[in-house]
């Protein structure tokens, strides 16, 4: 991995989810003295609320500790925007619209294949501004990113990225209970979730939905309105489709007649 050199040749950026992982990456990064030019967050509009306290949180440790607050950056438009109203611009896909019937604006829900959301809200935003400050810096931007050591397979081979957790042999559950030590909670999602990213993903098992449904009604009610309007707008297929086999009204169906027998 790169490793700074004595003349300070590099701009170092935190790219924080505000996770668990690239949380403890930043508690640990300030314990440890170790440089810190920016702290870059993407907000995807679709965050839980407590996610925003935390990252809130963090943010005043930063300013304490380094005089430096979190730099947040957001699409310009907003996820309902992208799902349902953003022009389609490449041929082949206004054609396949064209033929299946379907409008041309919107890309629907997100899935395994196509993860606009992560590209487009999160990823592409991030490498874009730090890009930007490499050039504005004149410096090498080194990208330090959390993974922890159980997922070390997700690293990838770029001189630019630095892996804390992956070096420090720190797991998840290690990272979490970090966290958790240096008075960080996230307001107890973790209590109730495997992870803490976007509350609408179609890629979160049946289970965490469940919680959900029950933990955050008024998350799940709007969760209802987006897929009927999905469906409505994109018809049956990936596009209008929540989860393979599975519309939000079908689980919450689902759900309430497992209420139910649960009280008998």
């Amino acid at each position: 991995m790169t490793k700074t050199n004595e003349n300070g040749n590099f701009y170092h950026a935190v790219s924080l989810s505000g996770g668990k992982d690239s949380s403890c990456v930043l508690l640990l990064m300030i314990e440890k003295g170790m440089p810190i030019d920016c702290v870059l967050y993407a907000d995807t509009g679709m965050e839980f609320p407590e996610m925003e306290e935390h990252i809130a949180k963090l943010d005043s440790l930063l300013f304490r500790e380094r005089g430096i607050h979190i730099t947040t950056l957001r699409h310009p438009h907003s996820f309902e925007w992208m799902m349902f109203e953003i022009p389609q611009q490449q041929k082949r896909a206004i054609e396949r619209r064209i033929a299946k019937g379907q409008p041309l604006t919107g890309y629907g829900w997100p899935g395994m294949r196509v993860r606009w959301c992560t590209g487009q809200r999160k990823t592409h935003l991030i490498r874009k501004e730090a890009n930007r400050l490499k050039q504005e810096k004149g410096k090498n931007a080194l990208h330090y990113i959390g993974i922890a050591a159980d997922e070390a397979h997700r690293c990838k081979d770029d001189p630019q990225n630095r892996y804390p957790l992956v070096e420090w042999k720190i797991t998840e559950a290690q990272a979490l209970q970090i966290c958790y030590s240096r008075g960080f909670d996230f307001g107890g999602l973790y209590e109730i979730y495997r992870r803490a990213s976007c509350w609408c993903c179609p890629l979160q098992r049946i289970d965490e939905l469940r919680k959900l449904r029950t933990h955050h009604p008024e998350l799940w009610a709007r969760l209802r309105e987006m897929d009927n309007r999905a469906r409505a707008m994109f018809g049956p297929g990936p596009l209008g489709q929540f989860k393979k086999d599975w519309s939000v009204e079908r689980l919450e169906e689902r759900f309430a007649r497992e209420e139910k027998a649960g009280r008998k």
